[in-house]
């Protein structure tokens, strides 16, 4: 007899920690979990980049997140941890927010405690807002949510704006609210890591932000599993990836005016379809032919 998937409040009291890859749409979401990944996070960043070739600067809509994310748990049964950056707006806003991604599949929705328009957490020129609102909307967003499977994050991006200290005092404030997780965005030095964790780990998931490039070392998965997180993200990897590998499908196909150079670097029709898995979706047609 198959047993239920554990949920992904369960695998978190669990030891180790989950790494999930940040995707976009639902064929990123389909590869990450055929290579065997636990979760996902649907990242509003990488949202930006492939849906509307931007910056992540507060463009990028609470419906677009949405309907993307609606796209992707209709495709794959993975859970997936969603980026809703600020709530998109006040405290009624962010219980919209939280309603309509808890509905559309949403195991986790992470909010920040940034002003809007918001920008990516490894930005310069970030802002926050006070304790007292960031506290409002937290609370707003438990009040919202249908099923206590549905799990809160919260993230801080204090440290670049008041300081490490003033990032775990208001980590605190937003613990006491009662929500499921934590978020210390661009925690700069190792030693700042250890801090973290030893003053939260104990109490509370904890999430480590993985961007290539950007103000927090680059660890594994399993040395900050190690360091005591719960979470790992690696959210923008996956469309920085892409966009490597397709500018090289550009270029040559550019150059020789013909894929054929390429061909090893790519899939063929038959191998996209089986990647797709179209044989088995027409065997399901067949099924209900008259």
């Amino acid at each position: 007899m198959s047993t239920s998937p554990l949920s992904l409040q369960e695998r978190l009291k669990r030891d180790g920690a989950v790494l999930a890859p940040g995707v976009y749409d639902a064929l990123s979401a389909l590869l990450a979990q055929q290579a065997g990944f636990e979760a996902l996070y649907l990242s509003g960043a990488s949202i930006a980049y492939t849906r509307l070739g931007r910056s992540d600067v507060g463009l990028t809509t609470a419906t677009e997140v949405c309907q993307t994310l609606s796209l992707i748990t209709e495709r794959v049964d993975l859970p997936v941890i969603v980026d809703a950056d600020t709530g998109f707006g006040n405290a009624l806003n962010t219980q919209r927010t939280v309603k309509e991604f808890e509905r559309a599949g949403a195991k986790m929705i992470q909010l920040e405690d940034q002003t809007f328009p918001k920008r990516c957490g490894h930005l310069a020129g970030k802002n926050v807002v006070s304790i007292a609102e960031m506290k409002g909307k937290l609370h707003a967003a438990l009040d919202a949510r249908r099923s206590a499977q549905t799990l809160i994050l919260a993230r801080t991006d204090a440290i670049a704006v008041e300081g490490f200290e003033a990032a775990l005092d208001r980590a605190e404030a937003y613990l006491a609210c009662g929500v499921d997780a934590l978020f210390i965005e661009a925690i700069k030095t190792p030693e700042h890591m250890k801090v973290v964790c030893d003053r939260f780990a104990s109490r509370v998931p904890l999430l480590a932000n993985m961007v290539e490039g950007g103000q927090t070392p680059i660890e594994s998965a399993k040395l900050l599993s190690d360091r005591g997180f719960k979470l790992v993200i690696f959210p923008g990897g996956t469309v920085r990836a892409l966009i490597h590998n397709m500018q090289a499908y550009f270029k040559s196909l550019h150059t020789h005016q013909t894929t054929e150079p390429f061909r090893s670097q790519m899939l063929d029709f038959d191998g996209l379809n089986a990647v797709i898995e179209t044989p088995e979706l027409l065997a399901l047609g067949k099924k209900y032919d008259a």
